[in-house]
């Protein structure tokens, strides 16, 4: 990793705050821009990272991976990254949507829409070292591990006085912080929050037979399921439950989770033969009331933080990587200043209808599939029927989902 660099005030361009897959990934998109108009991007971490030249990729059962849609595969094809992440990648063949106790379901495949794969599978880490290989390449600042200790409002940009004893203004900051670091609450942006009052437990198990790349998403009455395959005989598993209730699974013996977890699944993807180890995340729909001010953009989980049950918060948070570089350079080419409002409502025009429709969509697939009425149960396996029946119109939301349509 590059060296940190210190300095009593120092003007940049671009301050991204968060050097996570959001912030690293805005880093990389960067680039083309950063040669070109000669920007100075300062990029400020608060978790130490080490050296490129110590970093080794170590395989784990218990790695944390995210679904990347095959709209995100083809951005990072176009940001030169995607071969490198192909080598850890599980590809999403198929996709089949059902509810447990009803004939009703829904299948995609990735040659009925005509691509290679739905999306891949692919672990976290990573996802994180190829960012991060291709960062050091650049000429970033990087101000790590930092913390941004106050932000203000000024003239021409704000003032970010770091806990490394930098202070720094740029023209542009960008929030990619995950929103957990306050610096919203600071800038007084405030947050829609809507509690689910479910929580995600989250885990990798072993299958018995091949996952021959198929996703699942099953609807049960103790929450939706979520499979997503891995490299090997593995998936990645998102079981929601109403809160509190996955207490009781999380403190349970390996085999009596898995046995649980088979009674709830049923054996479509096979027996589930070892569980790694069990993570818990309570659930809201988190929306900042403002995304853009001028010298600001606020990306990612500190904009909006989604269900997972339908595997769209890192794609959307990819997208909005990319529509704000392409308002950048747009900006820069109608001579605009750099955090310009012209600039940064160009930026929100271009996420909103996204932002809009994905947000609505998971929050919609949650509430109907959240609800256990009898009717309403017979209504969803009716719908999950006639959608795998209506052919263009299960290709048209598939191709939204997969980032390729907006």
């Amino acid at each position: 990793m590059n060296n940190p660099v210190k300095a009593s005030s120092s003007p940049v361009d671009i301050a991204i705050i968060g050097g996570g897959l959001v912030g690293a990934s805005l880093g990389c998109a960067l680039a083309p821009l950063v040669e070109r108009y000669n920007w100075r991007v300062a990029v400020i971490e608060a978790t130490a990272l080490p050296k490129v030249s110590e970093i080794s990729w170590q395989p784990s059962f218990d790695a944390r991976a995210s679904a990347i849609a095959e709209g995100s595969a083809q951005r990072f094809r176009q940001l030169g990254l995607w071969p490198a992440m192909a080598e850890q990648a599980a590809t999403i063949a198929r996709i089949h949507i059902s509810e447990r106790g009803r004939m009703g379901a829904t299948r995609l495949s990735a040659d009925e829409l005509g691509v290679k794969a739905l999306g891949h599978v692919i672990p976290n880490a990573w996802m994180g070292q190829v960012l991060h290989r291709r960062l050091a390449e650049l000429p970033l600042e990087w101000h790590c591990p930092a913390r941004v200790e106050t932000i203000t409002s000024e003239a021409g940009g704000h003032r970010l006085r770091l806990s490394d004893g930098s202070e720094l203004t740029p023209a542009l900051t960008v929030l990619a912080d995950g929103g957990r670091s306050g610096l919203k609450e600071q800038l007084g942006i405030s947050s829609e929050k809507v509690p689910y009052d479910q929580t995600a437990l989250i885990t990798n198990v072993a299958v018995s037979k091949p996952h021959q790349g198929i996703a699942y998403e099953r609807f049960t009455q103790d929450g939706p399921i979520a499979l997503l395959p891995l490299p090997g005989q593995a998936m990645e598993l998102v079981w929601t439950h109403q809160h509190g209730r996955e207490k009781s699974r999380m403190a349970l013996s390996d085999g009596a989770f898995l046995e649980q977890l088979q009674q709830a699944f049923g054996d479509r993807a096979g027996r589930f033969t070892r569980v790694g180890s069990r993570h818990a995340y309570p659930l809201s729909l988190v929306t900042a009331q403002e995304t853009v001010r001028p010298g600001l953009a606020v990306l990612g989980n500190a904009a909006h933080a989604l269900h997972p049950v339908a595997g769209q918060g890192f794609n959307l948070a990819l997208r909005g990587v990319m529509d704000l570089v392409e308002a950048l350079e747009a900006g820069k080419q109608h001579g605009h200043r750099l955090g310009s409002m012209e600039t940064l409502l160009d930026f929100e025009q271009r996420r909103a209808h996204d932002r809009h429709n994905v947000i609505r969509f998971s929050d919609g697939l949650v509430r109907l599939f959240g609800v256990n009425h009898p009717l309403l149960s017979h209504a969803r396996a009716a719908g999950l029927v006639g959608l795998n029946l209506l052919g263009p119109l299960r290709k048209s939301l598939a191709r939204r989902a997969m980032g390729l349509e907006r």
